[in-house]
């Protein structure tokens, strides 16, 4: 198996509610970018006062990207098992391949699968204990 197309491979933090602010506090201690999307809008259902929470965010700063997100409540993070390896993948084959490989023996969290914004994306724990996301932009890689 040989892996063709672009892969990059970032963090990928879930906080406990703060992730707004733990993001931010990151912006300026890098003097990066912050972008982040709340769960409002989203067709994710969280409970009542828990829209304006963050789905996801991403902070680059130089060559470096960090990507966050609160968790869903009820599937509270602990401190350090709040990391994930995230790969994102520009080819749909190598994105299947990787999830597939990787999760073997493992335990899947989230089926790779069509997610919310088109993209596909899954989520697993390796059999080592580690835990990982793979996700391919199908609008990139024409996979939608």
């Amino acid at each position: 198996m040989n892996i063709k197309g672009r892969t990059q491979t970032n963090p990928y933090l879930t906080f406990n509610g703060n992730c707004e602010e733990a993001m931010k506090f990151y912006k300026e201690a890098t003097g990066g970018e912050l972008y982040m999307m709340p769960f409002e809008g989203s067709p994710v259902r969280v409970p009542k006062g828990y829209e304006s929470k963050v789905l996801h965010s991403t902070l680059t700063f130089g060559d470096a990207v960090i990507m966050a997100s609160d968790t869903v409540p009820g599937r509270e993070s602990e401190a350090g098992t709040n990391c994930h390896v995230m790969l994102g993948c520009d080819a749909l084959e190598d994105a299947e391949v990787l999830f597939h490989n990787l999760s073997h023996n493992g335990t899947v969290t989230i089926p790779f699968s069509v997610s919310y914004s088109g993209a596909r994306f899954g989520m697993f724990t390796d059999k080592y204990g580690i835990h990982w996301m793979v996700h391919c932009d199908c609008e990139a890689s024409g996979c939608g």
